[in-house]
């Protein structure tokens, strides 16, 4: 089965071996336009004028390509500085256009993420919903595209990772010993052994709960599974398509005797990812992401659930109208999203409230506090409560990142933390107008954070590829430079203190974690009792716990079904510890002035530095004859260095659960020795087993052994960033040095190619001019256009 890939873990294309690649083909006009079909009239003319000059640059660079790969193609060896322009080409015009923005809808049962999803896109009834039940039983992932048809593709898990799914859940069902009444009807009510019998009976049918891993590994499914593991789904109408994907996405009720026999399949479905086609509201490159709230007790999805919340670089938490104000799930989902900025991508959360068109007038008017004027109406009730829930929210959330995330933080700034929406009065408009139900606003949102980003990609890819065709319309000169091999000696010395220096100032900002790493396992033991007693309590004693808490110990601690709130021990037993390091953290990988423990502004100091030292050395040593091979090196640094930053953001993740994964690991032989146990008072027995097991543990160092490893995580992460650093200056000081040493041949004339890449690159700061004027001149007309009234029938 082809998997789905991971974002944070894909290397950049190994061009080398593709010297003679023919490159990609570019987008049709007709195509292009139709991606701007979500944006109003004055963000869809600068998105064809960035669009056009993003085209227009793969046009000059393939062009080049191809005049390169001609002058070199009967060559018996291609010189490196040669191979390094082919290569260097060939991956600016492969380069993704913008990478997707994961925008992650993130709640609980019941909470409306999929409603929402349905009135941003238009499409009411498009993903399944069902009140207070819950209906989405797996990440759904929906986009718009240039395709003809509405397209589902459902990924399945594999052959293998459902039979490790198989052996846990027939384990969790396995009883050694005959049960009286009581402890029976205690074991059926266990929410983990429904879940794992409903599980076992949509794939095999009636009685294969009663079944061993071995007997059902020879049985077959009630309906077959395609070996390809994917099922794709095509329509030409959207309502089309949303009957024929309920089955595989809804979750029907236990007790349901007509499902279909797609529904069969539910547990072995992985994630589903939907495709709209040329949507007027949902932009392409946007994807909205349906994700649980709790996460899954098969591993591989559940750890799918953790790296789809850290690729989101947007989290909207989604909470109803009725739970925002309280409540366990709220908070973890709050808590989930924050450590998401922490460990992933995520640069900006906020809280959408839903069902806001909820509101029982005489009760909000008897506990209603007296206001400047009196309610007349239930839009002016609505109205008014749902802007005291905005200040009431923002209020409280912002505490909250600032508790957990730096000063500087760009969440902290949005002005829009909270909004209040309704998909029912989006449809109907009984009591509020479309904009007073914020879809719009969402909608407006997810444009221009498309827009801003759209604008930042093309900025740097066409100064990036005018700068390589800068050098490459030098080197048709095979001029020698005065001295070339005196001022790259002088460049590289300077070059290995900066190096130097850069390390040193890595291990200060990482050092700055000692201290709060120290007072966290300080309070992480002086406080695990009183945390593990909490997470092993539950409030109706031991019953219906047992087989949930084996749950539990078969995957190491933590437990994710779709009704309960998740179970992780690991997590809230170094909980005190992130509590004490996750400011610090964030302020590590913040982005910011180059001062303090941040760490980026460090290295774009040290990127600055060189540069300034290039034009010092071409200024003093006379490389105006070779200008135009100067300047590209200057930029050159960027484009070898930014590539740092995307490294450092794949492996902080890895840094951030090492506290987490550390204490797992500790104590993994606690939880199997639990797991094992059966017979009467199991569950105590089995809380008994981690009690001692945790003391053990920490009484041998736990915690400290967590830090230990937090703080290797930290000097690996230094490491390879040195090693990066010195890479990158390597390769700067073989292009330097590189036509002195013969390297470089004449190649083909590439002049017309520089002129044109030059009128691009001028025109950039045209376009962002243009923008500008269309921008000011559209909030003008706005402020000058008379007000929306309510709707029909809410006039007093």
């Amino acid at each position: 089965m082809a998997e789905m890939k991971d974002v944070f873990g894909q290397e950049p294309h190994p061009v080398e071996d593709d010297l003679y690649k023919e490159p990609m083909r570019k987008r049709r006009k007709s195509d292009r336009d139709q991606r701007f079909r979500a944006f109003p009239s004055v963000e869809q003319s600068a998105l064809k004028e960035y669009e056009k000059l993003e085209s227009r640059t793969r046009r000059v660079l393939s062009n080049t390509y191809q005049k390169l790969i001609q002058s070199v193609f009967l060559d018996d060896s291609i010189p490196n500085g040669v191979k390094y322009l082919i290569n260097r080409l060939l991956a600016l015009i492969e380069k993704p256009t913008v990478d997707p923005i994961y925008i992650g809808l993130f709640g609980s049962t019941g909470a409306g993420k999929s409603s929402l999803i349905n009135a941003i896109i238009q499409q009411a009834m498009f993903l399944p919903v069902s009140g207070e039940s819950i209906c989405t039983s797996c990440i759904v992932q929906v986009s718009s595209g240039c395709c003809a048809q509405y397209e589902a593709k459902i990924h399945l898990l594999s052959d293998q990772e459902w039979r490790e799914e198989l052996k846990n859940l027939t384990k969790l069902l396995h009883r050694t010993e005959e049960l009286g009444r009581e402890e029976a009807d205690a074991w059926n009510r266990d929410e983990a052994v429904e879940e794992a019998t409903w599980k076992l009976q949509m794939i095999y049918g009636n009685g294969a709960e009663s079944k061993n891993y071995e007997e059902l590994l020879r049985a077959k499914p009630k309906r077959k599974i395609p070996t390809s593991r994917v099922i794709t789904l095509k329509a030409e109408e959207a309502e089309e398509l949303s009957i024929k994907l309920d089955p595989y996405i809804r979750t029907q009720r236990r007790d349901w005797d007509g499902e279909a026999a797609e529904m069969h399949i539910w547990p072995l479905i992985k994630h589903v990812e939907v495709t709209l086609p040329k949507s007027d509201l949902i932009p392409e490159g946007v994807v909205l992401v349906d994700i649980p709230g709790t996460g899954d007790f098969n591993s591989i999805r559940d750890e799918m659930w953790k790296k789809t919340i850290d690729k989101c670089s947007v989290i909207w938490v989604i909470s109803d109208i009725e739970r925002v104000s309280g409540g366990r799930a709220h908070e973890d989902l709050l808590n989930e999203s924050i450590k998401a900025c922490q460990r992933g991508f995520c640069r900006d959360v906020a809280l959408v409230v839903t069902k806001t068109d909820k509101l029982h007038l005489p009760e909000y008017l008897r506990e209603r506090k007296a206001g400047n004027q009196a309610i007349q109406s239930q839009r002016e009730a609505v109205l008014e409560r749902n802007e005291m829930i905005k200040l009431q929210r923002t209020r409280i959330l912002k505490e909250k990142l600032k508790r957990k995330l730096p000063a500087d933080f760009k969440v902290l700034e949005a002005s829009d933390l909270v909004y209040t929406v309704s998909a029912q009065e989006y449809w109907q408009q009984a009591l509020l107008t479309e904009e007073e139900t914020e879809i719009p606003k969402l909608r407006e949102y997810v444009r221009k954070r498309l827009l801003d980003k759209k604008r930042r990609t093309v900025t740097k890819y066409v100064t990036e590829a005018f700068g390589l065709l800068l050098l490459t319309d030098s080197f048709s000169s095979t001029q020698n430079l005065p001295n070339e091999h005196l001022h790259t000696s002088v460049l590289r010395r300077f070059a290995e203190e900066k190096v130097e220096l850069l390390e040193k100032a890595i291990g200060q900002c990482f050092a700055c974690m000692e201290q709060p790493l120290q007072e966290g396992v300080r309070t992480a033991r002086t406080s695990y009792r009183c945390i593990l007693r909490a997470c092993l309590v539950r409030s109706k004693g031991n019953q219906g716990f047992h087989q949930t808490l084996k749950a539990v110990c078969l995957k190491n601690g933590i437990y994710a079904s779709r009704t309960l709130a998740r179970i992780d021990l690991n997590e809230a037993l170094t909980q005190p510890i992130y509590d004490q390091i996750d400011p610090v953290f964030g302020s590590i990988f913040r982005t910011g002035k180059p001062t303090g423990s941040a760490l980026m502004p460090h290295i774009d100091a040290f990127k600055h530095s060189l540069q300034e030292k290039m034009i010092e050395i071409g200024i003093r040593s006379g490389w105006k004859y070779d200008s135009c091979k100067n300047n590209f090196l200057i930029q050159e640094i960027s484009a070898i260095l930014g590539g740092l930053e995307g490294h450092i953001l794949r492996r902080k993740r890895r840094v951030y659960e090492s506290l987490t994964a550390s204490v797992q690991s500790d104590l993994k032989l606690c939880y199997e020795e639990a797991a094992q146990i059966t017979g009467k008072k199991a569950c105590e027995r089995m809380k008994d087993a981690i009690r001692r097991g945790v003391d053990r543990q920490v009484a041998e160092g736990m915690f400290e052994r967590a830090q230990e490893r937090m703080q290797h995580q930290f000097q690996q992460l230094k490491t390879g960033i040195v090693e990066k650093v010195k890479g990158s200056i390597a390769t700067m000081l073989t292009l330097a040095l590189s036509q002195g040493d013969g390297l470089y041949k004449e190649l083909a004339d590439v002049g017309s190619e520089y002129k044109e890449m030059e009128k691009l690159h001028r025109s950039l700061r045209e376009v962002a001019e243009n923008a500008r004027l269309r921008k000011g001149m559209q909030e003008f007309l706005l402020r000058a256009s008379p007000s929306k009234a309510g709707p029909p029938g809410t006039s007093l």
